[in-house]
């Protein structure tokens, strides 16, 4: 197991407010490092919608969410923290006055701890059909990594929430034919993209399959070439052509070990005080993970959570530094001087 050198302060969390926590800290002229259990950075905004707009960040009268990621990862990479993607926390240790976190295959010390896991550790949920089982990798998909890898191909989206309703409209025309898939006629998405998907259909662009679900997958040479579909009111099935099949089921969330921690959690949020402290001395939260009184779960919000915490936790390690840092214009770190 891989030990890393210690640092000031860790980052929990590779999503907006992870990442601007991790520059801010570099920002302060502490020592830093990222740990995130997903691949790739991004948190939420890279596994449910990197292809939608955001319209309420300040600055940006709209930006795509994966825009956003790569422009948060540009800033927080300024200072050349370590950010260690992929590592699942499975425990938390206390050795000669700092903490070490623990992951399946390494150790991360460190003085502080800012906890930005957002809705915490996300799997998506899989199709139940034991049929799909061989086919992931291969032809069903559980994230839309580039959507123009799907141009000219037949896709199936199975779900009825906002992701599969997002995917099913904006995969119109890039794919050759979108099907959108639902056990029932109720959906769990924005009326407006509803609204557009419904328009694609009645244009003859695209399907909507409602009261099916997958009961097997069609295949020739090794390659998905369709998929049986069951009506579950009719209890009859039929077969349609599909490349790719994007299941959009929702997440399955949860803490993981940061519930044994001691902190005070309350429907799987962490509850802080307005510096950011979980109760737990040198263990500080920001973004959605979090919950206080007028609580408002917002990526601005988060971005000045973040700020907070890890002014805190900085003052917290080293009492001379100021909580407050001052004006980034004014910093010596970008450049600059005083006025």
């Amino acid at each position: 197991m891989v030990t890393h050198s210690p640092v000031d302060v860790t980052i929990l969390g590779g999503g907006p407010a992870g990442m601007f926590a991790l520059f801010y800290a570099g920002m302060r002229g502490v020592s830093a490092q990222l740990v995130d259990a997903l691949p790739q950075l991004g948190g939420q905004l890279t596994a449910l919608y990197p292809e939608k707009y955001i319209f309420d960040v300040a600055g940006f009268p709209k930006i795509l969410a994966k825009d956003l990621v790569t422009a948060l990862g540009e800033q927080a990479r300024q200072f050349g923290a370590p950010m260690h993607l992929a590592q699942r926390v499975v425990g938390l240790a206390e050795d000669n006055g700092h903490f070490v976190l623990a992951t399946d295959s390494a150790r991360f010390p460190t003085r502080t701890i800012v906890i930005a896991a957002g809705i915490g550790a996300f799997s998506p949920r899989r199709l139940p059909q034991v049929c799909a089982v061989p086919w992931y990798g291969r032809g069903i998909f559980d994230a839309v990594a580039e959507p123009e890898s799907y141009a000219g191909k037949r896709v199936v989206i199975v779900g009825g929430g906002d992701s599969a309703f997002d995917w099913a409209h904006q995969l119109q025309g890039r794919a050759s034919r979108v099907s959108l898939v639902h056990r029932s006629d109720r959906f769990r998405a924005h009326d407006a993209t509803v609204t557009a998907v419904r328009r694609h259909v009645e244009r003859g662009e695209a399907d909507l399959l409602t009261f099916h679900e997958l009961h097997d997958v069609l295949a020739q040479d090794g390659r998905m070439t369709g998929l049986v579909l069951r009506d579950v009111k009719q209890k009859t099935t039929r077969e349609i052509g599909a490349d790719v099949v994007l299941p959009m089921l929702g997440y399955v969330s949860d803490l993981g070990d940061i519930a044994n921690w001691g902190l005070t959690i309350k429907n799987e949020e962490i509850v802080v005080n307005s510096q950011m402290e979980t109760g737990r001395p040198g263990v500080y939260a920001a973004g959605d993970v979090t919950t206080y009184a007028g609580k408002l779960k917002l990526i601005a919000t988060g971005f000045g959570e973040a700020a907070t915490a890890v002014n805190q936790a900085v003052h917290w390690i080293y009492p001379e530094k100021k909580v407050a840092p001052g004006h980034s214009s004014n910093m010596a770190v970008f450049g600059q001087t005083d006025d």
